[in-house]
């Protein structure tokens, strides 16, 4: 049946400036069929999301004052979408390996923020050079084995991990019951002298922690859920790409990008990633006990969520507010 919308015929996959290829992978998306200077368009021009969003996380981290590692990390991430930005561009070796293991590293550094929290000066030089080791490690054996699945693999186990940490640490930090576990009675807090928060006091921040942990727990199933189905949506273009390369070319273009299974899994991925990232900012501030201090602007969960520090007169104004209330 003749697709009914108004289309342009896919042009034929051709060689291209960057010709011949040396990657060991090379996607569904067929080769320099819109322009000879960039091999796989659609997987390409879907990271321009990682370089917005990284430099737009690098502009927010500075404006806010979020920690330095944050920082970094959204340096890995923007070197993330820039790397693979490449490597779909040129389809050469060397730019594979710059978008493949940018996201090891950027993972070993969230990894690092998340486990050298308040640790002793000495275990958080152990661990960043046990880290840095791992890093390396992966980067030689992978360049020796050049398979991609030993990089998936190392890559997923890296993040499963952060992940999970990271979800327990948020539950015993914000949880009432779990932080109430773990602090002395007011008795004892008493007679060793220590401030002893109001009841009023007490309540306030179990309401507050709570609504947080909520939020949080959202944001980590939106996220995981844009991982996963961007994995699915990548896995089936892998497996069934003969049959979707006909539908793309029934179709034509411009409705076959929709097609482009990889050019989903970036966008997926890109957007699943930052809340990571924007998910381990919010939580160093719990932490840190300043949940008063910062708040997290997200209207609604189609927008991009930002962590930002609030003022003393914004802070004054609530206080007022709540007051009067």
């Amino acid at each position: 049946m003749r697709w009914p919308l108004p289309h342009i015929p896919y042009p034929p996959a051709k060689a291209g400036f960057w010709s011949p290829v040396t990657s060991t992978l090379n996607w569904c998306e067929e080769d320099y069929y819109v322009t000879v200077y960039s091999a796989e368009v659609v997987n390409a021009v879907t990271n321009l999301l990682f370089m917005w969003l990284g430099i737009r996380g690098l502009i927010s981290c500075r404006r806010n004052q979020h920690d330095q590692i944050f920082s970094v990390a959204l340096c890995g991430y923007l070197v993330v979408g820039t790397g693979s930005f490449l490597f779909h561009s040129t389809l050469k070796y060397p730019m594979q390996l710059v978008d493949e293991l940018s996201m090891i590293y950027t993972t070993c550094l969230m990894a690092y923020a998340l486990f050298s929290y308040r640790r002793p000066t000495g275990v958080r030089l152990v661990l960043a050079i046990a880290l840095a080791g791992m890093a390396v490690f992966i980067t030689l054996y992978y360049h020796y084995l050049q398979d991609p699945v030993f990089h998936q693999n190392a890559y997923a186990l890296l993040t499963t991990v952060v992940v999970l940490r990271s979800m327990h640490t948020m539950e015993v930090t914000l949880r009432p019951r779990w932080r109430h576990s773990r602090e002395e009675d007011r008795l004892d807090r008493q007679k060793k002298g220590l401030p002893v928060p109001s009841k009023e006091r007490q309540h306030y921040e179990n309401v507050r922690d709570k609504k947080i942990l909520k939020t949080m727990w959202f944001m980590v199933v939106y996220g995981l859920s844009m991982f996963l189905g961007g994995f699915l949506i990548w896995n089936l273009d892998n497996q069934f790409c003969p049959q979707i390369r006909r539908w793309r070319h029934s179709v034509g273009l411009p409705w076959g990008i929709f097609l482009e299974g990889h050019g989903w899994w970036h966008v997926m991925t890109g957007i699943g990633a930052y809340l990571y990232i924007i998910w381990g900012i919010w939580l160093r501030h719990c932490l840190n006990k300043k949940q008063d201090d910062y708040h997290l602007h997200w209207a609604r969960f189609w927008h991009i969520p930002e962590v930002i520090r609030i003022t003393p007169t914004a802070q004054n104004g609530a206080a007022r507010a709540k007051k009067s209330s």
